[in-house]
């Protein structure tokens, strides 16, 4: 092989492909010493070099030089397969090496496809990819458009081929689109601390500056939030709260909560939870929505934060300690304690550390054993019983819900009324039997009231014919006398129970029975 083609081969490789020339010149002498293997045994000691300065090519066989015919006489077509395998061995190695270096930078690339959700992104040297799961949620990409992410992953893949992963929903991106914005960071003049994200939703960064001169949180936003405006548009509108940072998490759970007021942070540091108290309008505002605002401000502290308020948090002491106590070897004195250094659920109770409890209750290791056992068995059951009640309120609202789609496929003649209107038609109703009820009694009272003033005041003529056309005793006794026609007609509990139906025929049956002696 000529020494000057090698020189130029590797030059041109070096340039074209950003590959190490040393790299270069070590696949060729481990290609030609392979294939001086091939003629004079792979059992024989063969050693190639070449000169880095004039790429001349020295060998040695079994420690004896070999000259140059010897050398022209190793297989010219293996040598150059050879070389070509190593050679793309070395391209690979050397965009390893570049990518590696880049993981946790932004790099920006042209998109090629983007079929399936998955994102192909040409960044000149390598064709990197951009996996659904890393984009942000709502966006969509598009080909031939320009897309800057970070690098999340290099690995090779398929022998001579790279891997490289992109991303866009870490929170590293956050800080290096911060970094290109704000020339501050870069200066060190203010330093971004922690940074907790929901990507698509909600960011939360917490900056801080050793120059007590320098308003951290300002420099970020810049004038007329100009800077976090261009970060913002990067991340597809994504909302981002910039939080002073405070060594001290009593300023910096606060702080991680804003917009909400806190009023106290209680630390339990066994456990690593902060209990904050807050006012009954600001729990809702603390939390967020679905729980946002607190779970982002907890992975931006390093805390588990819980939000309650003051009541609640009496009620949880309360019932952690009347829980606690009716665990045997539990005394009231210890639950207090336990509750003290924050624990409130047997959850908490089941992964206490065994010496820490033992040494602050002070009991032995056994005892703390059957206790954290005891703990852990009434968590389970706690845990079933929260299951089951979510299946019911599940299977509850399967079946509202097939409820609602079946009556909104039947005929409006079919459909069930709405529990408004059926609560209207049932008071209409009821109204209805009332005054009907009523208007029967009034009638009663009327009947009853005239069959009375008859009963009571009998006309003397009557009283004449009745003694007159009575037959014989038999006849006046089935006959009502006044008296107990009055007692009748003025009982009113008998008269209200009665229909106005009955009190009718009552007074044509005596009529009745009056004709009938008079005609005997």
């Amino acid at each position: 092989m000529n020494p000057q083609d090698i020189l130029r081969y590797v030059d041109s490789l070096h340039r074209d492909r950003n590959i190490d020339p040393e790299l270069l010149f070590q696949a060729i002498e481990s290609a030609l010493q392979s294939a001086a293997k091939r003629q004079y045994g792979e059992e024989s000691d063969v050693v190639v070099s070449i000169s880095r300065e004039n790429g001349q090519i020295s060998a040695t066989l079994e420690g004896k030089p070999l000259g140059d015919d010897q050398i022209g006489r190793i297989g010219a077509q293996t040598a150059k397969q050879v070389i070509i395998q190593k050679v793309r061995e070395a391209e690979r190695d050397a965009l390893m090496i570049e990518y590696r270096d880049q993981i946790g930078e932004i790099v920006s690339g042209m998109i090629g496809r983007a079929d399936g959700g998955v994102a192909t992104v040409n960044l000149g040297n390598v064709e990197a990819i951009l996996p659904r799961s890393e984009q942000i949620p709502g966006e969509s990409l598009h080909a031939n458009e320009r897309v800057r992410a970070i690098v999340y992953e290099v690995r090779p893949q398929g022998g001579n081929r790279v891997r490289v992963v992109l991303s866009r929903t870490r929170p590293q991106f956050v800080q290096r689109l911060f970094e290109q914005e704000i020339p501050e960071l870069n200066d060190e003049v203010i330093a971004i601390k922690s940074i907790s994200r929901e990507p698509g939703y909600r960011s939360k960064v917490a900056v801080s500056s050793d120059d007590v001169n320098i308003d951290p949180i300002s420099v970020c936003v810049g004038y007329r939030g100009s800077r976090i405006k261009a970060v913002r548009e990067e991340l597809a509108g994504e909302h981002i709260d910039v939080v002073r940072y405070d060594s001290d998490p009593e300023v910096l759970i606060p702080n991680a909560l804003q917009p909400a007021e806190v009023d106290q942070v209680l630390l339990c540091d066994m456990i690593g939870r902060a209990i904050v108290l807050v006012k009954e309008d600001q729990l809702s505002l603390a939390i967020g929505r679905r729980g946002q605002n607190v779970r982002l401000a907890s992975k931006l502290c390093g805390w588990d934060i819980e939000i309650m308020t003051g009541s609640e948090l009496e009620e949880q002491i309360e019932r952690a300690v009347t829980g606690f106590s009716q665990i045997p070897g539990i005394t009231e004195e210890i639950a207090q304690t336990l509750v003290e250094q924050g624990y409130l659920s047997y959850d908490d109770l089941s992964v206490i550390e065994p010496d820490q409890f033992a040494e602050m209750a002070g009991l032995t290791e056994e005892q703390v054993d059957e206790i954290v056992e005891m703990a852990e068995a009434k968590a389970e059951e706690a845990e079933r019983a929260a299951a089951d009640e979510r299946r019911v309120r599940r299977e509850t609202e399967k079946l509202d819900r097939e409820r609602a789609e079946m009556e909104a496929h039947m005929p409006a003649s079919e459909k069930t009324p709405p529990v408004e209107e059926q609560t209207e038609a049932t008071a209409e109703a009821t109204a209805t039997e009332e005054a009907e009820t009523d208007n029967a009694a009034t009638e009663t009272a009327e009947e009853s009231v005239a069959v009375g003033e008859t009963a009571d005041e009998p006309s003397a003529e009557s009283a004449v014919e009745n003694t007159e056309d009575a037959p014989n005793a038999d006849s006046t006794a089935e006959t009502p006398t006044a008296a107990e026609s009055t007692e009748e007609a003025a009982s009113p509990e008998e008269t209200s129970s009665e229909e106005p139906a009955t009190v009718g025929e009552s007074a044509s049956a005596s009529e009745s029975e009056k004709d009938s002696g008079g005609n005997a």
